[in-house]
């Protein structure tokens, strides 16, 4: 039997639907309806819908990397390989701020990323990039590694945490209904009127948020880890 299908369709028009329905609403029986096939259809090429996302997040991972000249962003533990021939620091951050700025383009995007495994090696070169920039400058491949992973991990979760205020991609305007900072002012601000403010720091301006951040690990990365750490 020869399907009338191939993965990359598949990948292409689940990544399609997930900005109209989201993770949640994603379903194979949803992808094949829209392909005009039989659900079944579906498991010549993926048994289950983890392995579904699992190419999903590597086809974002592909997107991110040809959109990046010279390099890309990290996806499953993958890499952003920033400016050629730039520092560490600018390294580090320009894949942070690569990985953000793609995973905001997909609704729940954060959170297809989170726990998928690369099912290729694209991710392969742009971290070997990256470590390379950590280990030339005097890190330890040990120090590189725990200093990218602690900055992938923030980046992935605080777009996880972004996109539970604004869900849809591309509406800054609109937030989840849910999230009312002016409700959760009022409810805590009697009892815990510092709680109650911190809100505002933490979900209002999130484009600074990110890169106060962002400042924070460079700084930490600088004082604990390398050459010139601090002993």
């Amino acid at each position: 039997m020869v399907s009338r299908i191939d993965r990359k369709r598949v990948v292409d028009t689940a990544l399609r639907l997930l900005n109209e329905v989201g993770l949640d609403g994603l379903t194979l029986r949803g992808i094949a309806k829209e392909l005009n096939v039989q659900a079944p259809a579906l498991y010549w090429h993926f048994k289950n819908k983890q392995e579904l996302l699992d190419e999903m997040a590597t086809e974002m991972f592909r997107r991110m990397f040809g959109s990046v000249e010279g390099g890309g962003s990290g996806g499953s533990g993958g890499s952003g390989a920033g400016p050629q021939g730039g520092t560490w620091q600018e390294m580090l951050l320009d894949g942070c701020r690569t990985t953000r700025h793609a995973l905001l383009g997909y609704r729940d995007g954060g959170k297809v990323f989170s726990g998928t495994r690369m099912t290729d090696d694209s991710a392969a070169g742009p971290l070997n990039s990256l470590m390379s920039c950590f280990t030339e400058a005097g890190f330890t491949l040990k120090e590189a590694a725990r200093a990218w992973w602690t900055a992938y991990n923030y980046t992935v979760g605080q777009v996880i945490e972004e996109q539970s205020v604004h869900p849809v991609p591309g509406r800054r305007e609109a937030r989840d209904p849910v999230y009312d900072q002016g409700d959760r002012e009022r409810r805590l601000g009697p009892d815990y009127p510092l709680a109650a403010l911190a809100g505002e720091e933490m979900f209002g301006d999130l484009e600074q948020g990110f890169e106060d951040g962002l400042r924070i690990i460079v700084a930490g990365v600088e004082a604990t880890l390398g050459p010139d750490a601090a002993g």
